[in-house]
């Protein structure tokens, strides 16, 4: 590999205007055609030093340099004019525009496209796919089309632009297995062309695979940067959160028992009045954890919120412990046995300029043990409820009266885990349950779903995270469009029959 620094940034700090300091004097040095993963948890900073180097923020101070020279950029077309893409995580498509206007949309008034000639414009992302094996349907429009597909079109944009660094943004969140494989591919292609690559994660096991060095972020400093082949998952693991991580669930044999939870030909719309369920029966029994695995937006959310409460469903049935529960509220649901851990803890689950104890309480302060008289709270029992979960659950918090929003993301996300299971449910519903926490976080969350279901509960897990699905789960449902495309045991199939289930084929096809 030619050791030619084609980007340097050093000293770069970043203070935002709340006097958060997302950045503290980080140096980074990407060399020209190489893979580099920049490793760090959900607000570690890496993000935010990539959009510095993109154009999109500014930095507080700091320098970068471009193959040498200094630069500043007001936007990301400075960036893009010094061969800088950025492929964000939250795609930036048109979604009624096709694939082809997406891509060459702010050419206009750029060399031989000052009037965008399409058929020139066809001419060249043709060769491009050509040359990486990716195809693309240009004339389809976005919102038709798969998110595995919405995210090549991201690249051939960028690529497009004739960017010599593509920088990538957990780009794998969205995608199934074998739309990964397909990626990286394309991924080590581009290397091979002499591009180079910045690939933000926090999966170990992508890092590992695809790139040849590993810079890990933590709370917005540099803690090292390794080469991958000197790296073992247990090393950066060490390095994202400063102490040893064990990163495999311990999870004993055990027989589950009767059903807690049953769904029966569950119909749901979703917000704009589209099938987004359609017929689903399953079961969640005592002692079990049931995992559903899928692309994120088959029906995941729709479902979670049917069950919970916070949707009413169309047709279909929802048994609790043989009690019908179907269109119940929220608190009905609570009194009856069931728990739910929401998938956005700042928008559902928490309310963040409320006090880490009345954060404790939500859902809570109903009961006989928080009252006092005339409907008020106790809140010296409140604090003390507080200061119990606090320590059970290893929560470092500044207090139990600061406000939740000084947490870190884990210690938010544990909290919520804290407050749900305290209500002594039979029923978990956890969705999305350790997104966006530390690699210490995930490991505690994890170990204690799989504690209630040792413990005879049921918890019904659903995860973007297909290896956090495999781990925990008895048995898992392949949702696709609404519909399982199967029920399985983890252990009796493999990954490609899940991301071809994914993809919406069904078991027994695969399996004839």
């Amino acid at each position: 590999m030619e050791r030619t620094p084609i980007i340097e940034m050093k000293g770069i700090v970043k203070v935002y205007p709340d006097g958060t300091k997302a950045l503290k004097g980080v140096d980074l040095t990407v060399y020209k055609g190489e893979i580099l993963g920049l490793l760090g948890e959900n607000g570690a900073g890496k993000t935010t030093l990539m959009k510095i180097l993109f154009g999109m923020l500014h930095p507080t101070s700091g320098k970068i340099f471009i193959r040498g020279e200094e630069v500043r950029f007001k936007s990301p077309s400075d960036a893009i004019a010094h061969g800088i893409g950025m492929v964000h995580q939250h795609f930036t498509l048109v979604e009624v525009f096709d694939a082809l206007h997406n891509i060459i949309l702010g050419m206009e008034g750029h060399g031989l496209f000052s009037k965008i000639d399409v058929d020139r414009a066809t001419e060249k992302l043709q060769k491009l796919m050509e040359d990486l094996n990716f195809k693309v349907p240009l004339d389809v429009p976005v919102e038709d089309l798969p998110v595995g597909v919405q995210q090549r079109i991201e690249i051939l944009k960028m690529l497009f632009r004739d960017v010599d660094v593509l920088i990538l943004d957990e780009p794998t969140a969205v995608l199934t297995p074998l739309e990964v494989e397909e990626l990286f591919a394309v991924l080590k292609k581009l290397k091979a062309e002499g591009k180079t690559i910045i690939f933000i994660s926090h999966k170990l096991n992508e890092v590992m695979e695809l790139t040849d060095r590993v810079t890990v972020i933590r709370k917005g400093e540099v803690i090292g940067t390794v080469n991958t082949s000197e790296a073992t998952p247990q090393l950066l693991a060490r390095m994202m959160v400063g102490r040893d991580v064990v990163l495999r669930i311990q999870k004993p044999p055990k027989e589950p028992g009767e059903p807690i939870l049953e769904i029966r030909d569950l119909w749901v719309k979703g917000d704009r009045g589209e099938e987004a369920v359609g017929g689903l029966s399953f079961e969640v029994r005592a002692g079990e954890i049931f995992g559903i695995a899928g692309v994120e937006g088959n029906g995941q959310t729709e479902l979670i919120e049917a069950i919970t409460g916070l949707r009413r469903p169309e047709k279909g049935q929802i048994l609790l412990n043989g009690v019908e529960i179907t269109g119940r509220s929220p608190r009905e649901l609570y009194e009856a046995g069931m728990a739910h851990i929401p998938e956005d803890r700042t928008h559902m689950g928490l309310i963040l300029n409320m006090t880490v104890t009345e954060n404790a309480i939500l859902g809570l302060q109903w009961m006989k043990e928080f009252q006092r008289w005339k409907g008020t709270i106790d809140w010296n029992r409140a604090r003390e409820h507080t200061r119990r979960l606090i320590e059970e659950f290893e929560i470092v918090a500044p207090g139990v009266d600061a406000p939740v929003k000084s947490l870190s993301g884990g210690n938010q996300q544990k909290l919520i885990v804290a407050r749900e299971v305290s209500k002594k449910p039979v029923l978990i519903v956890a969705s999305q349950p350790t997104r966006g926490v530390d690699v210490a976080s995930t490991e505690y969350i994890r170990n204690y779903l799989v504690k209630l279901r040792n413990e005879g509960k049921a918890v019904l897990l659903v995860s973007a995270d297909l290896d956090e699905v495999v781990q925990l789960s008895d048995r898992m449902g392949i949702i696709y469009e609404g519909e399982f495309m199967g029920i399985v045991k983890p252990e009796e199939v493999t990954t490609e029959e899940i991301g071809m289930m994914m993809g919406g084929i069904r078991y027994e096809e695969i399996r004839k």
